[in-house]
């Protein structure tokens, strides 16, 4: 890495790391689906997805220079 890291490889550099640990969590996520594990009903797995799917709405949004203040922790019940 060079002694002074510009704006963009620091951007590639942060980038490329959260979204591999986001693909991982959501590998995590589908582990979940086991039905000899897990007890959960299509109420629940809609609730996740559209709680997913509206943060990443959002989060394109920020890129958009579109920024929302919501900051909200999921929760099933």
């Amino acid at each position: 890495m060079s002694a002074k890291e510009t704006k963009r490889e620091r951007f590639v550099r942060i980038a490329e790391a959260r979204t591999n640990k986001i693909i991982d969590m959501i590998h995590l996520l589908g582990n979940c689906s086991n039905t000899s594990t897990y007890d959960y009903t299509e109420a629940d797995v809609n609730k996740i997805f559209s709680v997913i799917d509206n943060e990443l709405k959002e989060t394109r949004k920020k890129f958009s220079k579109f920024h929302s203040k919501k900051n909200t922790r999921f929760k099933l019940e």
